[in-house]
């Protein structure tokens, strides 16, 4: 029987397109930790737009063979996005380390603003 997370994990069925991601808060900071084997810092993209975080990875490898009697060429294409809303966090102090095909990104929450609050009512005149 199949582990039951493979019916919910979408990168089961997009094969060399698999970037697996992990969203977690730690510290005050909001961290997004992404796999993704086979691509390079210069493979990515990173971009915030009113808490919505949108990373990128793109990836094109050419190859091309001549021989006296044989052409051989070869062309792979693949991009990935995935989008993750962070909510209130201080998008000027984001920062972004990629190492051994993990990329992490760090992103300071901003103070939070208590979202429910009693309103006292008082008697008119």
């Amino acid at each position: 029987m199949l582990p039951s997370r493979l019916f919910f994990d979408d990168s089961f069925f997009k094969g060399e397109n698999n970037v697996k991601s992990d969203v977690f808060e730690k510290d005050g900071k909001v961290f997004v930790e992404m796999e993704a084997p086979g691509y390079n810092k210069d493979n990515v993209t990173i971009s915030i737009d009113k808490g919505e975080l949108s990373v990128t990875f793109e990836k094109k490898d050419e190859e091309e063979e001549n021989k006296k009697y044989l052409h051989r060429e070869r062309k792979s294409y693949s991009k990935v996005t995935r989008t993750f809303y962070l909510g209130d966090v201080n998008e000027e102090e984001i920062s972004a380390n990629f190492k051994n095909g993990v990329l992490v990104i760090s992103a300071p929450k901003t103070k939070e603003v208590e979202t429910k609050k009693t309103i006292n009512i008082t008697e008119g005149e």
